[in-house]
């Protein structure tokens, strides 16, 4: 444990920042979760719908440096491209 006034004040920011940093990651795998959960079930208009929210996400949570920015942008090309490539149902006619 840190001993010094200005390294106690820095552990407990550290600590605070990483609650913050958790909680944001936390909410960022919850939308990636649901549009991936969208994709698999072929659901095109659900996970259209879904992907302006997780893109919203991903944006905070890189503007917070919870991620990294080619991270962030990576996560948004793989998103987009699932729900792009998603097939529709065949139909039974």
């Amino acid at each position: 444990m840190a001993h010094h006034k200005s390294a106690v004040r820095q552990h407990r920011r550290g600590v605070r920042r990483a609650a913050v940093n958790k909680m944001n990651k936390s909410a960022l795998r919850t939308e990636i979760k649901r549009v991936r959960k969208a994709v698999q079930d072929k659901n095109v208009e659900e996970a259209k719908s879904l992907l302006p929210q997780s893109f919203a996400a991903i944006d905070k949570s890189v503007k917070k440096k919870a991620i990294h920015k080619n991270k962030g942008r990576r996560l948004r090309s793989r998103l987009s491209q699932q729900v792009e490539n998603i097939a529709p149902a065949p139909s039974k006619a």
